[in-house]
């Protein structure tokens, strides 16, 4: 491992995924995208609370066959890599224990967008996991009003996600599957 890599100084050509590999462990989110490393800031308390109440709750409707789980990065490409902020991947996938997903191991992915990564996550991150072929995206935003949980499925055919829904009392859906979810469930105790 160089020092380069250990202080997340570029190395002299584009960041893969396996410079990634060889970093330390030190709870720093980390993405790549085309080969420039992406470093978000440390996730609210409010967005953690999200995360943590909608897996729970998707786990609890997940039927055999899939599995949820948090924050664990996805695969694109050598130089493409992200983590979404919860994931629903096959269960065959999950059962390797990976460290990270192929995209086609993954059926939704699920970001909650914060003032640092708007952009990122209205546009970037869903044309890229369309792009990957991931067939469903949600984006999670905190308004004032409350959440509100946009879902969408791809076009395989365009690579585009298609809106399949903007929930602000309930996500009540059928894909990836049947999901009866109160916003009440995922919205996190206000201190």
């Amino acid at each position: 491992m160089t020092a380069a890599l250990e202080s997340d100084h570029p190395p002299e050509r584009e960041w893969t995924t396996d410079d990634l590999d060889a970093l330390p462990e030190d709870g720093r989110r980390r993405e790549l995208l085309d080969g420039v490393l992406l470093m978000s800031p440390s996730p609210t308390r409010m967005h953690q609370s999200i995360a943590m109440l909608l897996g729970a709750a998707l786990d609890e409707e997940c039927p055999d066959g899939y599995d949820v789980t948090q924050a664990v990065g996805v695969r694109i490409n050598r130089t493409r890599y992200f983590v979404p902020d919860v994931l629903v991947t096959t269960s065959t996938a999950a059962a390797r224990e990976p460290s990270r997903y192929e995209p086609h191991e993954v059926v939704l992915a699920v970001e909650i967008v914060s003032p640092s990564t708007r952009s990122i996550d209205r546009v970037l991150k869903p044309a890229l996991y369309a792009q990957a072929g991931i067939p469903f995206y949600w984006r999670i935003e905190i308004e004032d009003e409350g959440i509100v949980v946009h879902t969408y499925k791809i076009d395989p055919v365009h690579e585009i996600y298609a809106e399949t829904g903007r929930w602000t009392k309930f996500v009540d859906t059928g894909e990836p599957f049947p999901v009866n979810l109160p916003i009440s469930r995922i919205t996190p105790r206000r201190v």
